[in-house]
């Protein structure tokens, strides 16, 4: 139950970025030793030389290597998500899957490096290493036990319809971290109850309940809508140095969503957190990393494209290529391109309209193109032309854009950044068919347009690579 009324006493309460925080420290400590564990066996064992500092020196950019990709192979995976790390069974699967994809990724570079140029034991032993001495560290990381346990106790003030999602939002992703002790309101609506949580008191209560109920940190639902006595009692909290939160920033950390029903016109918490600047590397760091990925994938399709296109035209009539208009930067209107995955009449009757889950317009071939993505692949074109970005919002077609732009608030924010041959809606829900999973698609795509960055984009390749290999497309 998330009310809690008895006070207690007041403990250290580490927010959700400080407990992920510990927990990669603890992982990164793990994996230096781990590496130096590594290196020790493999000198005594394989290598037949004494393990000195000398020794260790010469081969010291393993440690970085081996805790970068760590880091980001457990991020990809939600490692740090606390709703995970919290349950031991799971966490345990997921550190299994975690060293399984380091080993596939060392074994694939192993291969097609030059013989001799990287070490084949070492690695074996970083990885039994690393297994054994990550999974002891998060049975004791104190993130997860004892003093930094302790739950962030909060009061959400106000009664609107936002309340009821941040409620709800903390109970699906983060009870672990957050203890919801109750309501503040206006005067009469004390007593009432919203999602199972009270009303505790109005403005002029405020003071008395952070002292009484030990609390950490106020939610705000809407500034607009507070009252002056609500306001008071809010400014009274933040100068006794109480946390004051905006709803829609707590629900962003917490699910990796922008709340865009819940922003009213507020712009700022949609558009990008560090705006436009000619001194920030990344556009043309992520323009380097597309076209370096974009001449990497041209070179693993064109060896197949042969054999799909013979299957295409075997399985069904019409032609191997799809070409079809789609929305991209700045609302510029271009060509996208795909394998043919559906009959060539597909949208003779039903014009424009989301692919749904087992569509019957959907061919033999291109029903097994979609569950590996390889139906996408021709958009590698799209992506060294410079109509995509291997990461971004999905391109979406001129009529859907039309009508969702009249439905969905910010729904044009989307097309301020380059469309994406993936992105973070792709990778964190599931296929999109109609305009409520647009809705919430988009959510996802603001959070990613907000707090772009090269290492989000490389946790979004990674997990992308793990829905083609698990087949989940649609």
């Amino acid at each position: 139950m998330l009310f809690s009324p008895s006070p207690q006493r007041k403990r250290l309460q580490l927010r959700i970025s400080e407990r992920r925080l510990l927990l990669m420290i603890g992982d990164a400590l793990a994996v230096v030793l781990s590496v130096l564990a590594a290196l020790f066996i493999w000198s005594v064992v394989a290598q037949g030389e004494s393990f000195t500092f000398e020794f260790v020196w010469y081969r010291s950019y393993w440690f970085f290597v081996l805790t970068g990709m760590w880091l980001l192979l457990a991020s990809a995976n939600d490692f740090y998500d606390l709703n995970i790390a919290v349950q031991r069974s799971l966490m345990l699967q997921r550190l299994i899957l975690i060293t399984v994809q380091m080993l596939v990724v060392y074994l694939i570079i192993f291969f097609l490096s030059p013989p001799v140029s990287l070490p084949r034991l070492f690695i074996l032993y970083y990885g039994v290493a690393s297994f054994i001495l990550i999974g002891l560290v998060r049975l004791v990381n104190p993130a997860l036990l004892g003093w930094a346990s302790v739950r962030r106790r909060v009061l959400i003030v106000g009664t609107d319809w936002a309340a009821m999602s941040i409620i709800g939002a903390i109970g699906r992703y983060a009870h672990h971290a957050y203890e919801i002790v109750g309501i503040v309101g206006e005067a009469d609506e004390v007593g009432q109850s919203i999602g199972d949580v009270p009303v505790l008191g109005a403005g002029p209560d405020i003071l008395l309940l952070v002292h009484g109920q030990q609390i950490s940190e106020l939610v705000v639902t809407s500034t607009r809508e507070l009252s002056g006595a609500l306001f008071q009692g809010v400014m009274d909290a933040y100068e006794h140095g109480v946390t004051i939160l905006p709803m829609p920033l707590l629900y962003e950390r917490i699910t990796g969503q922008v709340p865009v029903e819940h922003v009213n016109n507020n712009w700022a918490v949609v558009l990008p957190i560090g705006g436009n600047s000619i001194f920030n590397p990344y556009p043309f760091l992520k323009r380097l990393m597309d076209i370096g990925l974009g001449l990497l994938g041209l070179l693993a399709f064109l060896p197949i494209l042969p054999m799909l296109a013979l299957a295409i035209r075997l399985d069904s009539p019409g032609g191997i290529f799809y070409g079809q208009e789609r929305v991209g930067l700045n609302g510029r209107v271009f060509r996208i391109y795909k394998f043919r995955s559906m009959r060539a009449d597909a949208e003779a009757v039903t014009g424009a309209v989301f692919s749904q889950k087992g569509d019957p317009r959907v061919t033999r071939v291109g029903r097994l193109m979609r569950m590996t993505r390889l139906d996408e692949l021709p958009q590698i074109i799209n992506i060294l032309r410079g109509d995509m970005s291997v990461v971004g919002p999905r391109p979406e077609r001129p009529e859907h854009v039309k009508r969702l732009t009249q439905k969905i608030p910010f729904y044009r924010t989307r097309l301020v950044i380059r469309p994406g041959l993936t992105g973070w809606a792709q990778v964190r829900y599931n296929y999109g068919a109609n305009d409520e999973d647009a809705l919430v698609k988009l959510q996802y795509d603001l959070y990613y347009i907000r707090h772009q960055s090269l290492v989000l984009d490389l946790n979004i390749i990674v997990r992308t690579v793990g829905k083609v290999i698990k087949m989940s497309g649609v």
